[in-house]
Protein backbone atom coordinates (compact mmCIF):
# COMPACT_ATOMS: atom_id res chain seq x y z
CA UNK A 1 0.00 0.00 0.00
CA UNK A 2 2.83 2.13 0.70
CA UNK A 3 4.75 1.72 -2.62
CA UNK A 4 1.46 2.05 -4.31
CA UNK A 5 1.11 5.51 -2.27
CA UNK A 6 4.60 6.59 -3.09
CA UNK A 7 3.79 5.72 -7.28
CA UNK A 8 0.82 7.81 -6.85
CA UNK A 9 2.63 10.82 -5.43
CA UNK A 10 5.44 10.58 -7.75
CA UNK A 11 3.00 10.44 -10.61
CA UNK A 12 0.90 13.28 -9.80
CA UNK A 13 4.70 15.53 -9.09
CA UNK A 14 5.69 14.56 -12.46
CA UNK A 15 2.68 15.38 -13.84
CA UNK A 16 2.26 19.29 -12.11
CA UNK A 17 5.85 19.89 -12.59
CA UNK A 18 6.91 18.92 -16.31
CA UNK A 19 3.30 18.83 -17.65
CA UNK A 20 3.32 22.61 -18.32
CA UNK A 21 6.75 22.58 -19.03
CA UNK A 22 6.34 20.20 -22.14
CA UNK A 23 3.02 21.89 -23.24
CA UNK A 24 4.58 25.01 -23.27
CA UNK A 25 8.06 23.89 -25.34
CA UNK A 26 5.95 21.56 -27.49
CA UNK A 27 4.67 23.96 -30.39
CA UNK A 28 8.22 25.89 -30.78
CA UNK A 29 9.99 22.27 -32.03
CA UNK A 30 9.92 22.11 -35.46
CA UNK A 31 8.47 18.88 -36.00
CA UNK A 32 4.95 17.50 -35.04
CA UNK A 33 4.63 13.98 -33.47
CA UNK A 34 3.53 12.68 -37.18
CA UNK A 35 6.55 14.04 -38.50
CA UNK A 36 8.12 12.97 -35.60
CA UNK A 37 7.52 9.53 -35.72
CA UNK A 38 7.69 9.50 -40.04
CA UNK A 39 11.06 10.86 -39.02
CA UNK A 40 11.91 7.67 -36.63
CA UNK A 41 9.97 5.35 -38.98
CA UNK A 42 11.56 6.47 -42.13
CA UNK A 43 15.38 6.02 -40.44
CA UNK A 44 14.59 2.85 -39.35
CA UNK A 45 13.48 1.15 -41.98
CA UNK A 46 16.57 3.01 -44.39
CA UNK A 47 18.96 1.94 -41.45
CA UNK A 48 17.99 -1.80 -41.34
CA UNK A 49 16.79 -2.44 -45.09
CA UNK A 50 17.90 0.30 -46.81
CA UNK A 51 21.58 0.10 -46.05
CA UNK A 52 21.77 -3.27 -44.42
CA UNK A 53 19.62 -5.39 -47.02
CA UNK A 54 20.03 -3.02 -49.91
CA UNK A 55 16.69 -2.89 -50.60
CA UNK A 56 16.17 -0.11 -53.52
CA UNK A 57 12.64 0.35 -53.34
CA UNK A 58 12.57 0.79 -49.06
CA UNK A 59 15.80 2.56 -50.30
CA UNK A 60 14.02 5.13 -52.41
CA UNK A 61 10.87 5.55 -50.43
CA UNK A 62 12.53 6.53 -47.06
CA UNK A 63 14.73 8.79 -49.15
CA UNK A 64 11.65 10.42 -50.55
CA UNK A 65 10.07 10.27 -46.73
CA UNK A 66 13.05 12.26 -45.39
CA UNK A 67 13.18 14.67 -48.34
CA UNK A 68 9.64 15.39 -48.08
CA UNK A 69 10.38 15.83 -44.29
CA UNK A 70 13.14 18.46 -44.76
CA UNK A 71 11.79 20.25 -47.64
CA UNK A 72 8.38 20.89 -45.38
CA UNK A 73 10.33 21.91 -42.31
CA UNK A 74 12.54 24.43 -44.29
CA UNK A 75 9.50 25.87 -46.13
CA UNK A 76 7.01 26.38 -42.96
CA UNK A 77 9.76 28.05 -41.17
CA UNK A 78 11.17 30.35 -44.02
CA UNK A 79 7.28 31.09 -44.33
CA UNK A 80 6.79 31.84 -40.95
CA UNK A 81 9.83 34.30 -40.50
CA UNK A 82 8.32 36.00 -43.11
CA UNK A 83 4.96 36.07 -42.10
CA UNK A 84 5.87 37.03 -38.52
CA UNK A 85 7.42 40.38 -39.30
CA UNK A 86 4.52 41.29 -41.90
CA UNK A 87 2.08 41.18 -38.87
CA UNK A 88 4.22 42.53 -36.31
CA UNK A 89 2.51 46.06 -36.79
CA UNK A 90 -0.74 44.56 -36.69
CA UNK A 91 0.02 42.49 -33.75
CA UNK A 92 1.05 45.65 -32.08
CA UNK A 93 -1.94 47.96 -32.85
CA UNK A 94 -4.37 48.26 -29.33
CA UNK A 95 -8.02 46.39 -29.96
CA UNK A 96 -10.85 47.97 -27.98
CA UNK A 97 -11.76 47.18 -24.78
CA UNK A 98 -13.51 43.41 -24.29
CA UNK A 99 -16.24 42.84 -21.54
CA UNK A 100 -16.56 38.99 -21.14
CA UNK A 101 -18.12 36.42 -19.58
CA UNK A 102 -16.56 32.97 -18.55
CA UNK A 103 -18.03 29.96 -20.33
CA UNK A 104 -19.99 32.10 -23.05
CA UNK A 105 -17.90 33.09 -26.52
CA UNK A 106 -16.87 36.69 -27.62
CA UNK A 107 -15.72 38.25 -30.15
CA UNK A 108 -12.51 40.31 -29.38
CA UNK A 109 -12.41 42.39 -32.91
CA UNK A 110 -9.01 40.91 -33.93
CA UNK A 111 -9.24 39.53 -37.21
CA UNK A 112 -6.39 38.27 -40.33
CA UNK A 113 -7.04 38.16 -43.81
CA UNK A 114 -7.68 34.58 -45.03
CA UNK A 115 -4.12 35.03 -46.31
CA UNK A 116 -4.41 33.26 -49.98
CA UNK A 117 -0.70 32.75 -50.99
CA UNK A 118 0.04 31.00 -47.98
CA UNK A 119 1.65 27.36 -50.21
CA UNK A 120 -0.15 24.80 -48.52
CA UNK A 121 0.39 26.16 -45.49
CA UNK A 122 -2.66 27.19 -42.50
CA UNK A 123 -2.31 29.41 -39.95
CA UNK A 124 -3.93 29.03 -36.31
CA UNK A 125 -3.55 31.09 -33.06
CA UNK A 126 -4.62 30.21 -29.47
CA UNK A 127 -4.72 32.87 -26.75
CA UNK A 128 -2.58 31.70 -24.15
CA UNK A 129 -2.20 34.52 -21.47
CA UNK A 130 -3.15 36.12 -19.58
CA UNK A 131 -5.09 32.63 -18.92
CA UNK A 132 -5.66 29.68 -21.22
CA UNK A 133 -8.54 30.76 -23.23
CA UNK A 134 -10.66 28.87 -25.66
CA UNK A 135 -10.06 30.19 -28.86
CA UNK A 136 -12.24 29.54 -32.30
CA UNK A 137 -11.00 31.15 -35.23
CA UNK A 138 -14.40 31.92 -38.08
CA UNK A 139 -13.76 32.68 -41.80
CA UNK A 140 -16.00 34.98 -43.31
CA UNK A 141 -16.02 34.48 -46.83
CA UNK A 142 -17.89 37.94 -47.66
CA UNK A 143 -15.19 39.86 -46.37
CA UNK A 144 -12.56 37.24 -46.72
CA UNK A 145 -11.23 37.87 -43.20
CA UNK A 146 -10.96 35.32 -39.82
CA UNK A 147 -12.49 36.93 -36.88
CA UNK A 148 -11.19 35.45 -33.84
CA UNK A 149 -13.97 34.72 -31.07
CA UNK A 150 -12.57 33.61 -27.07
CA UNK A 151 -14.52 31.71 -24.82
CA UNK A 152 -12.54 31.89 -21.02
CA UNK A 153 -13.06 29.66 -18.59
CA UNK A 154 -12.21 31.56 -15.41
CA UNK A 155 -12.49 35.56 -14.20
CA UNK A 156 -9.23 37.47 -15.13
CA UNK A 157 -8.24 40.96 -16.11
CA UNK A 158 -5.33 42.41 -18.09
CA UNK A 159 -4.06 44.99 -20.40
CA UNK A 160 -2.98 42.64 -22.51
CA UNK A 161 -3.61 39.12 -24.61
CA UNK A 162 -0.27 36.74 -25.66
CA UNK A 163 -1.44 34.48 -29.19
CA UNK A 164 0.39 31.69 -29.42
CA UNK A 165 0.49 31.51 -33.32
CA UNK A 166 1.45 27.97 -35.30
CA UNK A 167 1.86 27.75 -38.98
CA UNK A 168 1.36 24.11 -40.21
CA UNK A 169 2.08 22.29 -43.65
CA UNK A 170 -0.82 20.60 -45.19
CA UNK A 171 0.58 17.21 -44.24
CA UNK A 172 0.78 18.07 -40.85
CA UNK A 173 4.81 17.04 -40.79
CA UNK A 174 6.27 20.34 -39.85
CA UNK A 175 5.20 23.50 -38.35
CA UNK A 176 6.66 27.48 -37.07
CA UNK A 177 5.10 29.09 -33.92
CA UNK A 178 5.60 32.38 -31.99
CA UNK A 179 4.54 34.10 -29.20
CA UNK A 180 2.82 37.99 -29.83
CA UNK A 181 1.49 40.14 -27.26
CA UNK A 182 -1.10 42.77 -28.19
CA UNK A 183 -2.65 45.79 -26.02
CA UNK A 184 -6.21 45.28 -25.27
CA UNK A 185 -8.44 45.91 -21.80
CA UNK A 186 -9.74 42.17 -21.05
CA UNK A 187 -12.12 41.62 -18.63
CA UNK A 188 -13.56 38.39 -17.81
CA UNK A 189 -16.16 38.26 -15.08
CA UNK A 190 -17.48 35.03 -13.48
CA UNK A 191 -20.41 33.10 -14.22
CA UNK A 192 -23.62 33.16 -11.70
CA UNK A 193 -24.85 29.57 -12.67
CA UNK A 194 -28.61 29.15 -11.57
CA UNK A 195 -28.54 30.80 -8.98
CA UNK A 196 -31.58 33.11 -9.27
CA UNK A 197 -32.55 33.98 -5.87
CA UNK A 198 -30.24 34.92 -1.92
CA UNK A 199 -31.31 35.05 1.82
CA UNK A 200 -31.20 37.94 3.08
CA UNK A 201 -27.58 39.38 3.33
CA UNK A 202 -28.19 42.72 4.79
CA UNK A 203 -25.41 43.18 7.85
CA UNK A 204 -27.55 43.63 10.92
CA UNK A 205 -25.89 45.58 14.00
CA UNK A 206 -27.07 44.87 17.71
CA UNK A 207 -27.47 47.45 20.41
CA UNK A 208 -29.18 47.95 23.70
CA UNK A 209 -31.56 50.39 23.09
CA UNK A 210 -35.55 50.27 23.90
CA UNK A 211 -37.44 48.77 20.98
CA UNK A 212 -40.14 50.93 19.47
CA UNK A 213 -43.58 51.05 21.10
CA UNK A 214 -45.27 50.91 17.81
CA UNK A 215 -44.61 47.34 17.76
CA UNK A 216 -41.95 46.86 15.05
CA UNK A 217 -40.65 43.61 14.98
CA UNK A 218 -36.97 45.24 15.37
CA UNK A 219 -35.88 45.35 18.44
CA UNK A 220 -38.33 43.04 20.43
CA UNK A 221 -36.63 41.92 23.61
CA UNK A 222 -39.14 38.67 23.72
CA UNK A 223 -37.15 35.30 23.58
CA UNK A 224 -38.58 32.29 25.07
CA UNK A 225 -36.38 29.28 25.14
CA UNK A 226 -36.00 26.05 26.73
CA UNK A 227 -34.47 25.92 30.33
CA UNK A 228 -30.49 24.91 30.90
CA UNK A 229 -28.35 25.00 33.43
CA UNK A 230 -27.16 27.90 34.69
CA UNK A 231 -30.39 29.94 34.44
CA UNK A 232 -31.93 31.96 37.11
CA UNK A 233 -35.22 30.68 38.10
CA UNK A 234 -36.71 34.14 38.14
CA UNK A 235 -37.20 33.69 34.30
CA UNK A 236 -38.84 30.64 34.80
CA UNK A 237 -42.33 30.70 33.32
CA UNK A 238 -43.93 28.17 35.80
CA UNK A 239 -47.82 29.41 34.50
CA UNK A 240 -46.80 27.61 31.18
CA UNK A 241 -44.29 24.66 33.44
CA UNK A 242 -48.05 23.83 35.59
CA UNK A 243 -49.64 23.31 32.01
CA UNK A 244 -47.53 21.21 29.97
CA UNK A 245 -44.44 20.81 32.70
CA UNK A 246 -42.11 21.90 30.21
CA UNK A 247 -39.31 24.64 31.64
CA UNK A 248 -39.16 27.79 29.65
CA UNK A 249 -37.02 30.62 30.75
CA UNK A 250 -38.04 34.62 29.04
CA UNK A 251 -34.75 36.44 28.49
CA UNK A 252 -34.11 39.99 27.35
CA UNK A 253 -33.40 40.24 24.27
CA UNK A 254 -30.46 42.80 22.62
CA UNK A 255 -33.05 44.91 19.50
CA UNK A 256 -31.55 44.62 16.18
CA UNK A 257 -31.57 47.08 13.52
CA UNK A 258 -30.25 46.68 9.68
CA UNK A 259 -27.05 48.77 9.23
CA UNK A 260 -27.28 51.70 7.61
CA UNK A 261 -24.23 50.67 5.43
CA UNK A 262 -23.43 47.39 4.59
CA UNK A 263 -19.52 45.83 3.93
CA UNK A 264 -19.22 43.32 1.73
CA UNK A 265 -15.59 41.70 0.91
CA UNK A 266 -14.37 38.71 -1.45
CA UNK A 267 -11.77 36.46 -0.05
CA UNK A 268 -10.45 34.34 -2.75
CA UNK A 269 -8.55 30.86 -2.56
CA UNK A 270 -8.51 27.52 -4.43
CA UNK A 271 -11.65 26.73 -6.13
CA UNK A 272 -12.84 30.47 -5.53
CA UNK A 273 -14.67 31.36 -8.80
CA UNK A 274 -17.96 30.10 -7.54
CA UNK A 275 -17.62 32.71 -4.59
CA UNK A 276 -17.13 34.96 -7.68
CA UNK A 277 -19.91 34.62 -8.96
CA UNK A 278 -22.23 34.25 -5.91
CA UNK A 279 -20.36 37.65 -5.21
CA UNK A 280 -21.18 39.32 -8.70
CA UNK A 281 -25.03 38.12 -7.87
CA UNK A 282 -25.26 39.41 -4.97
CA UNK A 283 -24.22 42.61 -6.19
CA UNK A 284 -25.91 43.34 -8.95
CA UNK A 285 -29.38 42.23 -7.92
CA UNK A 286 -29.56 44.21 -5.05
CA UNK A 287 -28.86 41.45 -2.15
CA UNK A 288 -26.99 43.96 -0.04
CA UNK A 289 -29.55 46.60 0.05
CA UNK A 290 -28.33 50.04 0.03
CA UNK A 291 -25.75 51.83 0.55
CA UNK A 292 -22.80 49.45 0.51
CA UNK A 293 -19.13 49.22 -0.25
CA UNK A 294 -17.30 46.14 -1.50
CA UNK A 295 -13.55 45.07 -1.55
CA UNK A 296 -11.67 42.17 -2.90
CA UNK A 297 -8.40 40.75 -2.54
CA UNK A 298 -6.13 41.91 -5.04
CA UNK A 299 -6.91 44.91 -4.86
CA UNK A 300 -6.46 48.17 -2.29
CA UNK A 301 -9.42 49.85 -3.76
CA UNK A 302 -13.34 49.77 -2.85
CA UNK A 303 -16.42 50.46 -4.94
CA UNK A 304 -19.57 52.01 -3.89
CA UNK A 305 -21.50 50.69 -7.40
CA UNK A 306 -22.03 47.86 -9.35
CA UNK A 307 -19.98 49.12 -12.15
CA UNK A 308 -17.09 50.36 -10.24
CA UNK A 309 -16.90 46.73 -8.15
CA UNK A 310 -16.70 44.59 -11.52
CA UNK A 311 -13.55 45.18 -11.85
CA UNK A 312 -12.64 44.37 -8.71
CA UNK A 313 -13.87 40.99 -8.55
CA UNK A 314 -12.56 40.33 -12.05
CA UNK A 315 -8.83 41.82 -10.96
CA UNK A 316 -9.33 39.51 -7.56
CA UNK A 317 -7.37 36.39 -9.53
CA UNK A 318 -4.22 36.50 -11.13
CA UNK A 319 -3.42 33.59 -13.41
CA UNK A 320 -0.42 31.74 -11.86
CA UNK A 321 0.36 34.39 -9.35
CA UNK A 322 -0.94 34.60 -5.46
CA UNK A 323 -3.15 37.37 -4.43
CA UNK A 324 -2.39 38.87 -1.27
CA UNK A 325 -5.11 38.87 1.65
CA UNK A 326 -6.58 42.34 2.53
CA UNK A 327 -9.62 41.72 4.68
CA UNK A 328 -7.58 43.60 7.56
CA UNK A 329 -6.66 46.70 5.68
CA UNK A 330 -10.50 46.90 4.34
CA UNK A 331 -12.39 46.99 7.60
CA UNK A 332 -9.08 49.72 8.99
CA UNK A 333 -10.50 52.10 6.08
CA UNK A 334 -14.06 50.89 6.36
CA UNK A 335 -14.55 50.56 9.97
CA UNK A 336 -13.55 48.16 12.70
CA UNK A 337 -17.18 48.16 14.16
CA UNK A 338 -19.23 47.48 11.27
CA UNK A 339 -20.75 44.61 10.00
CA UNK A 340 -19.52 42.90 6.99
CA UNK A 341 -20.39 40.11 4.77
CA UNK A 342 -17.74 38.01 3.24
CA UNK A 343 -17.91 36.08 0.09
CA UNK A 344 -15.04 32.88 0.49
CA UNK A 345 -14.21 29.64 -1.34
CA UNK A 346 -15.20 26.24 -0.05
CA UNK A 347 -12.45 24.81 0.35
CA UNK A 348 -10.07 25.47 3.01
CA UNK A 349 -6.57 26.87 1.74
CA UNK A 350 -4.76 29.46 3.25
CA UNK A 351 -6.89 32.45 3.72
CA UNK A 352 -8.33 30.40 6.14
CA UNK A 353 -6.18 31.17 9.37
CA UNK A 354 -6.23 34.35 8.18
CA UNK A 355 -9.66 35.16 8.17
CA UNK A 356 -9.96 33.41 11.43
CA UNK A 357 -7.70 35.94 13.24
CA UNK A 358 -9.61 38.87 11.44
CA UNK A 359 -12.52 37.51 12.96
CA UNK A 360 -11.48 36.98 16.33
CA UNK A 361 -9.53 40.22 15.93
CA UNK A 362 -12.50 42.71 15.20
CA UNK A 363 -15.74 42.88 16.84
CA UNK A 364 -17.87 42.30 13.54
CA UNK A 365 -20.99 41.15 13.23
CA UNK A 366 -19.78 38.92 10.28
CA UNK A 367 -21.87 37.12 7.83
CA UNK A 368 -20.10 34.39 5.81
CA UNK A 369 -21.68 33.56 2.68
CA UNK A 370 -19.71 29.70 1.58
CA UNK A 371 -19.62 29.17 -2.31
CA UNK A 372 -19.14 25.79 -4.35
CA UNK A 373 -20.08 23.86 -7.48
CA UNK A 374 -22.05 21.08 -6.20
CA UNK A 375 -21.81 19.49 -3.07
CA UNK A 376 -18.42 17.64 -2.34
CA UNK A 377 -18.31 14.07 -1.87
CA UNK A 378 -16.43 12.17 1.05
CA UNK A 379 -15.46 9.20 -1.63
CA UNK A 380 -11.73 9.86 -2.81
CA UNK A 381 -11.31 11.04 -6.76
CA UNK A 382 -9.83 8.26 -8.51
CA UNK A 383 -6.20 8.47 -9.15
CA UNK A 384 -6.43 8.29 -12.75
CA UNK A 385 -8.33 11.04 -12.72
CA UNK A 386 -5.99 13.05 -11.35
CA UNK A 387 -3.55 11.99 -14.38
CA UNK A 388 -5.77 12.90 -16.76
CA UNK A 389 -7.93 16.09 -15.58
CA UNK A 390 -5.67 19.11 -15.56
CA UNK A 391 -7.81 21.18 -13.65
CA UNK A 392 -9.04 20.47 -10.13
CA UNK A 393 -12.27 20.07 -9.66
CA UNK A 394 -13.78 21.37 -5.87
CA UNK A 395 -14.10 17.54 -4.66
CA UNK A 396 -10.20 17.21 -4.97
CA UNK A 397 -9.50 19.72 -2.59
CA UNK A 398 -12.54 19.25 0.50
CA UNK A 399 -15.11 16.45 1.05
CA UNK A 400 -18.35 17.26 2.82
CA UNK A 401 -16.91 16.13 6.69
CA UNK A 402 -14.57 19.36 5.72
CA UNK A 403 -16.80 21.85 4.51
CA UNK A 404 -18.92 21.05 7.79
CA UNK A 405 -16.13 21.37 10.07
CA UNK A 406 -14.87 24.29 8.23
CA UNK A 407 -18.65 26.01 8.68
CA UNK A 408 -18.57 24.35 12.09
CA UNK A 409 -15.45 26.49 13.17
CA UNK A 410 -16.06 30.21 11.63
CA UNK A 411 -19.87 29.49 13.20
CA UNK A 412 -17.91 29.19 16.93
CA UNK A 413 -16.17 32.45 16.45
CA UNK A 414 -20.03 34.36 16.00
CA UNK A 415 -20.30 34.76 12.17
CA UNK A 416 -23.67 33.89 10.60
CA UNK A 417 -23.24 31.16 7.99
CA UNK A 418 -24.61 31.02 4.81
CA UNK A 419 -23.27 28.25 1.54
CA UNK A 420 -24.49 29.05 -1.85
CA UNK A 421 -24.34 26.62 -4.64
CA UNK A 422 -24.05 27.92 -8.09
CA UNK A 423 -24.72 24.48 -9.91
CA UNK A 424 -28.36 24.19 -8.49
CA UNK A 425 -28.69 27.55 -7.11
CA UNK A 426 -29.79 26.40 -3.29
CA UNK A 427 -28.53 27.88 0.09
CA UNK A 428 -27.95 25.91 3.25
CA UNK A 429 -26.82 26.51 6.65
CA UNK A 430 -23.97 25.44 8.24
CA UNK A 431 -25.08 22.00 8.78
CA UNK A 432 -25.75 21.76 5.01
CA UNK A 433 -29.79 22.21 5.61
CA UNK A 434 -31.30 23.74 3.41
CA UNK A 435 -32.82 27.26 3.74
Amino acid sequence: MTAFSNIQNLTEQVRLTWRPRLSRLQPHLPLSLTGLAVLMVASAALQGFGYQRMDLVVFALTVCAISILGASVVLVTVTGIVLQRRLRTLLTTPLPACQAEAGHPNETGFRLPSLPWLPLMTLEWTVTAPDVITTQNRFDPDIGYVDEEITPQRRCRSKEVTRLFTLRDVLGLARFSWRSTQPMRLQVLPQTGRIRSLPVLRSMDAEDGIPSPVGLPEGDRMEIRRYAAGDSVRNIMWRVYARNRHLNVRLPEKSVFHAERTLAYLVTGPNDEAAAGVARFALTQGALGSPWIFGADGSDETAASVAASLPLIAGSRTPGMAVSYGLDAFLANAGQHSACIIFAPATPGPWTSALKLTLARHAGPFSLVFATDGLPSDAPEPWWRRILIKEPNMQSGSNTSQLQTLMLEFSKLGANIVMVDRQTGLCFDHRLKRV
